[in-house]
């Protein structure tokens, strides 16, 4: 053992023995980092590393992608350099870099030998990868583009931030990253991402930009494990400027959040940028770790409301001028948008549903639709939005009358009994019949926090289980609302 540690540390002089001698260093401090870090973790992040060089206690090391280096350099460069410490006894510096495309692995240690030996299969593998992870782009929809977005007070401040995000030069740092954008379903996330894909494709086409759902990112990682192959996972997101993910609230597994981190790690400390969408703020992903939690909130935090009558009627507008660029005979007269978007106060998926219901009925029949005429047909479409024609301030003005509370002391700090569960059933009924989120809801109860109407939604659900009056008189309250 001594004479091995002499000759490693006579490396840069040891003359034809030179490569040989580091090979052989090198394959002790791998086959040390294995089992010291378990196969599982050294196969993903140190199995393609090689020694190049080590001269004047500078000991040279490369990997394949930017990623790779990015990752070791920030997580693994302590016990890498005391690791090895133990075979190169003059090292004073540990340099990665990254190898060119094509350049070959001089020095790997000798167990990695026959799976670098076969590049044909991890090329394969890593090909079948990048088309899984590509098939949202292909199956992206177009149509959706900041042109035909419309802007109104629920989502001005989300539109505002994702086209920060579609103007920024490549390589410029935003004073938010991540931005993650949470909402009920059908408020416009998804149509976000897919218009700033779209833009930042079209006049930046140097940024690459990386869209995929929550789903796709695990389907993808699922394949990486069966080919036994996790690094070509890894390796799609070392070159992305711009990563989207949608629907991130279906991230389920332990092994898919920790790849999730690791490339969101990656990105965000190399300064590029993530865009996050869910139906729910990061505060209530009770699946996701509090450490990647605590990540998401460090950015911008931005919800997505449901649109007022304004914005509806501007919504509807331009989906019927959609609709009758592509069948001229759609005709729906202007009071009869006006009613649609009255009576339907879901987001643009819901309008655009009644729409449609309407003008194929007018189709079907071969009959113009009367104001009176559609009002019968929406009647049913309006019944499935029913919780967003419920009202905050309705519910306000039952809880305070029915529990002789002032309104005024149910949006104030007062923590007297006959106040606080008052307050906590109104902010229950807000979250049962209303289309709100928790932030609005906690707004409108005197700038109280999403997590306050959390409890209160959460401790009235569970007193209901034991309380028979209490349900009863909920019962009530909701027959009231729904009557003013």
């Amino acid at each position: 053992m001594k004479q091995a540690a002499a000759v490693t540390q006579d490396v840069s002089n040891s003359g034809a023995n030179t490569k040989e001698t580091l090979k052989e260093g090198w394959g002790r401090v791998a086959a040390r980092l294995k089992g010291e870090l378990g196969d599982d973790l050294f196969n993903s992040w140190f199995a393609r590393m090689e020694a190049e060089d080590f001269v004047r206690g500078n000991l040279t090391v490369s990997v394949p992608t930017r990623f790779l280096k990015s990752w070791i350099e920030n997580h693994y460069a302590t016990k890498l350099r005391k690791v090895a410490e133990t075979e190169f006894k003059t090292l004073q510096a540990i340099l990665v870099r990254v190898r060119q495309q094509g350049e070959q692995m001089r020095a790997a240690a000798p167990a990695d030998q026959a799976r670098i030996a076969a590049p044909e299969r991890s090329t394969a593998t890593a090909a079948h990868i990048q088309a899984l992870l590509n098939a949202d782009r292909e199956t992206a929809d177009e149509s959706q583009t900041f042109d035909n977005y419309v802007v109104g007070q629920s989502n001005l401040l989300a539109h505002a931030a994702v086209m920060r995000v579609a103007q920024a030069a490549s390589g410029q740092t935003l004073s938010f990253n991540p931005l993650y954008i949470h909402s009920a379903a059908g408020l416009g996330k998804t149509h976000l991402l897919n218009a700033l894909a779209q833009k930042i494709r079209a006049h930046q086409p140097a940024r690459k930009v990386l869209m995929l759902t929550a789903e796709r990112f695990m389907y993808g990682f699922i394949h990486a494990i069966r080919s036994r192959d996790t690094l070509a996972f890894k390796d799609q997101f070392q070159n992305v400027d711009v990563l989207l993910i949608d629907d991130f609230q279906f991230l389920q597994g332990k092994a898919m959040q920790q790849e999730f981190c690791h490339a969101f790690n990656s990105l965000v400390d190399s300064k590029r940028q993530v865009v996050i969408a869910a139906d729910v703020p990061p505060t209530q992903l009770d699946t996701i770790d509090q450490r990647m939690r605590s990540r998401l909130q460090g950015g911008l935090v931005v919800d997505i409301e449901t649109p007022d009558l304004k914005q509806r009627r501007h919504i509807v507008e331009l989906r019927y001028m959609i609709m009758l660029k592509n069948d001229p005979s759609a005709t729906v007269s202007p009071d009869i948008l006006d009613l649609v978007a009255e009576r339907i106060t879901g987001g643009g998926r819901e309008l655009e549903g009644a729409l449609n219901k309407l003008v194929a009925y007018q189709q079907f029949n071969k009959a113009p639709v009367t104001l009176d005429l559609a009002s019968m047909v929406l009647r049913d479409a309006a019944g499935a939005t029913e919780t967003g024609r419920v009202k905050i301030e309705d519910i306000l003005k039952v809880v305070s009358r029915h529990f002789n509370v002032g309104r005024n002391d149910l949006l104030s700090a007062r923590r007297a009994r006959e106040v606080v569960m008052p307050r906590q059933i109104g902010m229950y009924l807000a979250k049962k019949l209303t289309a709100r989120s928790l932030p609005e809801i906690g707004r409108r109860f005197g700038g109280r926090d999403h997590s306050t109407v959390l409890h209160a939604v959460r401790k009235i659900d569970e007193q209901m289980k034991n309380d028979e009056k209490l349900a009863r008189e909920l019962a009530l309250l909701i027959r009231l609302v729904e009557q003013q």
